[in-house]
């Protein structure tokens, strides 16, 4: 049978990135972070032929430690890809681990088959194109905001500020997501729960901070609409200095910030996808297929939720998609390029 011989090729069984001759993948995995991870693993339980490959970049490599996912909580990021990929290679032998960055994806003139490049010229086939890049977060232009982001600059309340429940203080800064004084409440609300004191920084909108003041009486939270023109973190990480263009300086425990982020990688352009008002790639639920057939989006670059649980949750069943849109077509053939 076709499907069984394929399975007989050694570059499929070895997990290793050389190959002999052009295989044809029932998956192409762009992105080795959780989602790409989850993906490999729903298709590994089918025994499906995948490759994945891992650029080496991951939006939570800032933080120490990961939180709310069952079993690795407060674990190091990386542990825990290390131990999803670990157990990818001991317990399945049908997805190939490529360690390099794509650097194009388009569809070959054979229906079915897309191609991938990478970043040595390695040219590698699949039916299936699943967009796993994760998303690089789109920081304020305000000087020290790099060194602090993920230390004591948290983007995600359930992710972070536990650790630092009971502070004296934090604050909550305006921008990205959070543009609308409804946003600032809720955010304060949240930040409430970690800190006695809650300020909301509008950082020089006038018109945000109006409308924030309306609301922030009840509960009480200060606002502060001054702009920020350095930010500076304290020493061990144990808190975080605002500094304004005038009046004195505030140190905060922590600031919570929601900016705004962008798909990484060029392959939504490539590939013709239509993205969402948020700048995520569009899909259809429940499997997260794009606008363009074959092709797959899953993780942060396909959701607003941007959290590990979730890209492992949805990329379960983008793998259980992929599967199924290819049962649903007769297997092509590389000897037709």
């Amino acid at each position: 049978m076709r499907f069984t011989s394929l399975f007989s090729l050694p570059s499929i069984m070895a997990n290793t990135t050389t190959t002999t001759t052009p295989v044809l993948y029932d998956a192409l995995i762009i992105g080795g972070g959780p989602a790409g991870l989850a993906t490999a693993s729903a298709l590994s339980r089918q025994l499906r032929p995948a490759v994945l490959f891992d650029s080496g970049l991951y939006r939570n490599a800032r933080a120490a430690h990961m939180h709310n996912y069952l079993g690795f909580d407060h674990v190091p990021p990386a542990e825990f890809r290390a131990k999803a990929k670990a157990d990818l290679k001991a317990r399945y032998d049908t997805t190939t681990f490529v360690d390099r960055e794509v650097v194009s994806v388009a569809a070959t003139a054979t229906p079915g088959i897309f191609k991938a490049v990478d970043a040595e010229g390695a040219e590698h086939y699949g039916r299936r194109v699943v967009l796993a890049t994760g998303v690089t977060d789109m920081l304020p232009e305000i000087p020290g905001m790099d060194e602090c982001w993920g230390r004591v600059v948290f983007h995600c309340l359930f992710c972070h500020g536990f650790e630092e429940r009971g502070a004296v203080s934090a604050g909550i800064l305006m921008g990205g997501m959070a543009t609308t004084a409804a946003m600032a409440m809720h955010f304060a609300g949240m930040a409430g729960h970690l800190a006695e004191t809650i300020t909301i920084y509008t950082n020089g909108d006038e018109t945000l901070t109006d409308e924030v003041v309306k609301l922030a009486r009840n509960p009480p939270y200060q606002v502060d609409p001054r702009v920020i023109s350095q930010l500076e973190m304290l020493p061990e990480q144990k808190g975080i200095v605002l500094h304004f263009t005038t009046g004195p300086s505030v140190t905060e425990r922590f600031v919570a910030h929601a900016p705004r982020s962008r798909v990484n990688g060029p392959f939504a352009e490539q590939l013709g996808l239509e993205m969402t008002g948020t700048g995520d790639i569009k899909v259809t639920e429940p499997f997260r297929e794009t606008t363009v057939k074959g092709v797959f989006a899953t993780g942060d670059c396909a959701t607003p939720i941007k959290a590990v649980a979730v890209a492992v949750a949805h990329s379960a069943l983008t793998g259980a998609g992929v599967g199924g849109s290819c049962d649903a077509e007769p297997r092509p053939e590389l000897s037709m390029l």
